[in-house]
C-alpha cells in the first residue's frame, strides 16, 4: 500500500465573404448557469488554461508531429502555406472591423493596438510569401480554402460583424459601449490562434536540434518562437484583458464560449491538413490491440485513497464503537509510524552504489525491500481496527465524491465507450478496498474496466477491519501484471502501456512496451535516476520515432529500455493513444 501517499495524515485532510447570420453552436447557445471567468482575474489567462487540452490536442495532431520531426513532405507544407493564407487574410480583415468598434476616446488607445496588431498580421503573409518564393511554389494557384478553413474564418468575420447569435447586430451598436463590446468579442475569437501558435513555436523550438540547421522547416518554426511574435500574442491577450473590464459575467460568458470555440475549430484546421505517410500518433490507430494499465491513487485521482477512506472511517467512528478523538488519534500515529519508516527505506534504497547504465536487477532488489515494509503497515491498519464498520454506503458515497486529475475521465470513457477500440484496460492499485475504485469510476459512467485492488472483507454491508491482500508491493503489482499478460493468446502481439506516478509503479513501468510518468513524483525521479533509469518528455519521443519511421529505421516501442516517458497531464495521455 502506499499509506497517506507518504505525507503527514494532518497534509492529506486538511475581401468580405459573403455569409449570412452564423449560429454559435449548440453548446454555446445558451449562457451557462456557472460562468467560471472571475473578473479580477486575467481573462485571457483564465481562458487558456481552462482550454488548455485543445491546445495539446494539436501539438499532437499528425500534422505538426510530421512538420516538428522535418519529416513532413514539402507539397504537404504548401498545402498548408496556402490554407494559412486565407486565414491570416481574414485574420487581417477581423482586425479592420475591431478598429472600426474600438472606443475613439479609450484613453489606452485600443484603436492603436489593433492597428498595430493588424500589421503584424501582415508582416506574417509577407513571411508566407518569402515561403513561396523560397521553394518556389504559386500559392495564387491554390486558392480554394477547404471547409476547415471556411468554418474558421466564416466564425471569425461573423463576429467581428456582430453576427453570431447571441451578439447584437450591426445595426443595433448605437453606443459607443455597444461597440466596444464587438471589438472584445472579435479579440476573443483572435486570442486562441495568437496564443496557440505561440505555444506552438516554442515547444517545436525546443525540439529542432532533432534536425539541426538541417530543419527544413526551421524559418517556420523561428518565426513563430521569436520574441517578436511571443510579444504579439501577449500584447493581444493585454488587449482582450483591458476590452473585458467593462463586460458583464453574462457576456463574460459569451466571451468564454467564442474563446472555446475558436480553440476547436484551430484544432480543426490542424486536423484538416493532410499528411503524405503515416504517423506514429495516435497510436490507437496504427495498433491492431493494446492492453492499457494504470495506477489509481494520484495517478488517476487527486488524493490518494487512503485519506478518504480515512476520512470516512472517522465520519463514521461513532458507529464502529470508537470515537472520533480515538480515530484521530489512531490515524495519526499510524501515518507518523509510516512515514519514519518509509524516510529510513528510502535511505537504504539509495545506500546501493548508484548504478551507470540501467540495472533493472538492482532496482529490483532495492524495491523488494518494500514488500515486507508493507506487509507490515497493512498488518497494523488491520489490527487497529480503524476500518471496522465501513458501511458499503458510505464507501459508495466516498467513491462517487473521489476527485479525478483534470481529463482522466473523459480518458477512460473514451477508450471504454468506442467500439472500434481493440483497448483492454486494467487499473492496478494499492487502494485497500477495491469497491471504492469501482465506485468512483462508475460515478463517471465507467463500469467495464478490470479492477484489480485489495478488498474489504464485509459482514452483510459492514467492514469486518479486515483486508483481502492481494496487491501490498511493486513486487505484487508485477506480479499481477506479468499473469494478465499470460492469459493473452501467445500469438498475440498487443503493445502494453502503463501509467503510474509513484515508486510502486516503476516496475510495471519499465515491463511495459510504453511506461508513461504523470505527475512530479521526486522520490520516483530519484529512485529511478539512481538506477539508471531516463526520463523522457513524452512528445520529445513521438518526434524523434516520427522520423525514425519516416527513415525506415525501427521505430518500436521496446520494453526494459530504462527509459520512461513523462507527461504533464491526462490530456497528453489522450492525444496520444486516442487523438482527438
Amino acid at each position: 500500500m502506499r499509506l497517506f501517499s507518504i505525507k503527514p495524515f494532518s497534509t492529506l485532510l486538511i475581401n468580405k465573404p459573403n455569409f449570412k447570420n452564423l449560429k454559435l453552436p449548440s453548446s454555446m447557445s445558451t449562457i451557462s448557469q456557472n460562468p467560471i471567468l472571475k473578473k479580477e482575474e486575467e481573462i485571457s489567462k483564465q481562458l487558456w488554461t481552462k482550454f488548455n487540452k485543445l491546445s495539446i490536442n494539436s501539438l499532437y495532431t499528425p500534422f505538426l508531429v510530421s512538420l516538428a520531426s522535418g519529416c513532413l513532405k514539402i507539397d504537404t507544407f504548401r498545402h498548408y502555406i496556402a490554407q494559412d493564407v486565407h486565414f491570416l487574410t481574414s485574420f487581417s480583415h477581423a482586425y479592420e472591423l475591431a478598429e472600426e468598434c474600438a472606443d475613439d476616446d479609450d484613453d489606452d488607445d485600443s484603436k492603436a493596438c489593433i492597428v498595430e496588431l493588424r500589421q503584424s498580421v501582415l508582416n506574417e503573409l509577407q513571411m508566407h510569401n518569402s515561403f513561396c518564393q523560397e521553394w518556389g511554389f504559386d500559392v495564387s494557384k491554390e486558392t480554394i480554402p477547404n471547409s476547415a478553413t471556411l468554418k474558421y474564418t466564416d466564425f471569425l468575420l461573423a463576429t467581428a460583424s456582430g453576427k453570431m447569435e447571441g451578439i447584437n447586430s450591426p445595426a443595433n451598436l448605437t453606443t459607443p459601449f455597444e461597440k466596444t463590446k464587438i471589438a472584445a468579442y472579435t479579440i476573443g475569437a483572435m486570442v486562441p490562434c495568437m496564443r496557440l501558435y505561440a505555444f506552438i513555436g516554442q515547444k517545436l523550438q525546443s525540439l529542432i536540434d532533432i534536425n539541426g540547421d538541417c530543419h527544413p522547416y526551421r524559418k517556420w518554426i523561428d518565426n513563430y518562437s521569436c520574441e517578436a511574435f511571443q510579444a504579439a500574442a501577449l500584447q493581444t491577450e493585454d488587449l482582450l484583458d483591458k476590452l473585458s473590464v467593462t463586460l458583464t459575467g453574462e457576456e463574460l460568458d459569451i466571451m468564454q464560449k467564442l474563446y472555446h470555440q475558436a480553440m476547436k475549430l484551430e484544432l480543426e484546421f490542424f486536423l484538416a491538413q493532410p499528411v503524405d505517410k503515416l504517423t506514429v500518433v495516435p497510436l490507437s490507430k496504427e495498433h491492431d490491440s493494446i492492453t492499457l494499465f494504470s495506477d489509481f491513487d494520484l495517478t488517476c485521482t487527486v488524493v490518494d485513497s487512503c485519506a478518504i477512506l480515512a476520512d470516512t472511517a472517522m465520519a463514521t467512528s461513532p458507529k464502529s464503537g470508537q470515537s472520533l478523538p480515538e480515530s484521530q488519534s489512531t490515524w495519526e500515529a499510524l501515518s507518523k509510524q509510516y512515514s519514519e519508516e518509509y524516510e529510513n527505506l528510502m535511505e537504504n534504497m539509495l545506500a546501493y552504489q548508484k548504478a551507470e547504465k540501467f540495472d533493472y536487477e538492482g532496482l529490483r532488489k532495492a524495491l523488494e525491500q518494500l514488500s515486507d515494509f508493507e506487509r507490515m503497515a497493512n498488518t497494523r491498519v488491520i489490527e487497529s481496527e480503524i476500518l471496522k464498520g465501513l458501511n458499503l454506503e458510505d464507501i459508495k458515497c466516498a467513491g462517487e465524491h473521489l476527485k479525478f486529475q483534470d481529463g482522466c475521465i473523459d480518458f477512460f470513457q473514451d477508450i471504454t465507450k468506442n467500439e472500434n477500440s481493440k483497448v483492454n484496460v486494467h487499473v492496478l492499485s494499492f487502494c485497500w478496498c477495491g469497491d471504492l475504485v469501482r465506485f468512483a469510476f462508475s460515478s463517471g459512467g465507467i463500469d467495464n474496466l478490470h479492477i484489480h485492488a485489495n478488498e474489504f472483507v464485509y459482514e452483510g454491508s459492514l467492514s469486518t477491519g479486515e483486508i483481502m491482500k492481494t496487491l501490498e508491493s511493486p513486487i505484487d503489482k508485477l506480479q499481477a501484471f506479468i499473469d494478465i499478460l499470460k492469459e493473452r493468446d501467445e500469438h498475440d502481439k498487443k503493445l502494453t502501456i502503463y501509467i503510474g506516478d509513484s515508486i510502486g509503479d516503476l516496475l510495471c513501468l519499465l515491463e511495459a512496451d510504453i511506461g508513461i510518468v504523470i505527475g512530479s513524483s521526486s522520490s520516483l525521479r530519484k529512485v529511478g535516476t539512481h538506477f539508471g533509469i531516463s526520463f523522457m518528455p513524452l512528445y520529445t519521443s513521438i518526434v524523434m520515432k516520427q522520423r525514425e519511421f519516416v527513415e525506415g529505421s525501427d521505430f518500436s516501442w521496446n520494453k526494459l529500455s530504462g527509459v520512461l516517458y513523462t507527461v504533464t497531464s491526462w490530456a497528453e495521455i489522450h492525444s496520444f493513444i486516442l487523438g482527438c
